[in-house]
Formats: C-alpha cells, sequence, structure tokens
C-alpha cells in the first residue's frame, strides 16, 4: 500500500511552517494492522519524507518520524504499515483530545 499518495504529500508540505501548532490539520492516518501503532500526519518538510504529528505507541505523544520508516517496518504474515483509507482530514488538537480520553479516532 502507498503511504504517501501525491495529495496528501502536497497538503503536508503546505502546512511545514506551521510546526507542532494543533489548529493544524492531521492530514493522514497509518496504523499497525497487527499490532499497536498510529501515526498522524501533520506535515513533511518539502522534499523530504521527514513528518511531524501525533504518534500513538506506547503513549500519546507529538513527534517526528519519517514515512521511509513506517515503509520498512515488516510485521507478521507479510504485513506492514497501512494507510487509513477512509480517514477524514481533522484538526490535530481534536486527534490529540480524542486519543487522550482514550477514544477511537
Amino acid at each position: 500500500m502507498k503511504l504517501m499518495t501525491k495529495a496528501i504529500q502536497k497538503q503536508a508540505e503546505k502546512q511545514y511552517e506551521q510546526g507542532s501548532d494543533m489548529e493544524q490539520k492531521v492530514v493522514a492516518k497509518y496504523f499497525n494492522p497487527a499490532g499497536k501503532g498510529t501515526w498522524y500526519l501533520m506535515n513533511t518538510e518539502p522534499g523530504s519524507d521527514y513528518a511531524w504529528g501525533i504518534v500513538d505507541l506506547f503513549a500519546v505523544e507529538m513527534g517526528s518520524f519519517t514515512i521511509s520508516e513506517l515503509e520498512n517496518i515488516k510485521l507478521p504474515f507479510g504485513l506492514g504499515i497501512e494507510r487509513d483509507m477512509y480517514f477524514e482530514p481533522m484538526k490535530a488538537k481534536d486527534v490529540w483530545d480524542k486519543l487522550n480520553r482514550g477514544e477511537h479516532v
């Protein structure tokens, strides 16, 4: 599965200057289909696969990751990290609040 589409890349790069501002949108959701781990993409550095977003792994945190890191994760049964194709962009603050209340996003 392609994790970064041209539309997602364009929107994430457009938001790069907003850094960790929680008023920007989360533009994509990536998840581990075989266990724990969800990454919510807020922005990317133009021309790079460096990404910034909300990570829900051992705790809910803000941080950086790279798309290539996610693409190279090998899971059981030949699975890899997937993109939630039904995720609708939403304000980062709303994602953060829901996750910290234990709600599903």
